[in-house]
């Protein structure tokens, strides 16, 4: 990995911790990521990639992205830059079998997207949602983090708790 690579992956932990996937109000929200905005970032995997060509960041292999309570796990993690030279991400897609955890809330998947600029997060592929004892599933999540406004699409299962 070239001084350059060392550079975006520098950039990727400052801009996770600056647009931490954060939203209130909604059963769709994420609403536990907004606690861990400006925590450090720790990402592990069993190997990483970088392509200064096409301006991709590659971790594969038992993949954990983490920032305070909150873990991303995934087979494979690619950082999609603006530009190949660089600087703004572009957005970060996980697959193989996601899992996204916080203290209040979790949530898998096939494969994720987090579309930085637009401030969405995507989910697709036998999509489950736990928000303590409430659970929903579906084909797809689609949460914007900016509004909290979320949407679960395709064979949509919901299971509220009525008891305290």
């Amino acid at each position: 990995m070239r001084s350059s690579g060392v550079v975006r992956v520098a950039l990727l932990l400052i801009a996770f911790s600056a647009n931490a996937l954060s939203a209130q109000g909604t059963g769709l929200s994420f609403s536990g990521l907004d606690a861990v905005r400006g925590l450090p970032v720790e990402i592990t995997s069993d190997e990483l990639q970088v392509d200064n060509t096409t301006g991709e960041t590659v971790f594969s292999g038992n993949v954990v992205l983490g920032q305070g309570d909150m873990r991303i796990a995934a087979p494979l993690i690619r950082i999609i830059y603006a530009s190949a030279d660089g600087g703004r991400i572009e957005r970060l897609e996980a697959s193989g079998g996601v899992t996204l955890v916080t203290a209040e809330e979790a949530a898998e998947s096939q494969d994720a997207v987090y579309a930085v600029e637009d401030g969405t997060v995507t989910m697709q592929g036998s999509v489950i949602l736990t928000q303590g004892p409430n659970v929903l599933s579906g084909d797809r999540l689609n949460v914007n983090v900016r509004t909290g406004q979320g949407r679960m699409d395709g064979n949509v299962r919901t299971i509220i708790q009525t008891n305290p």
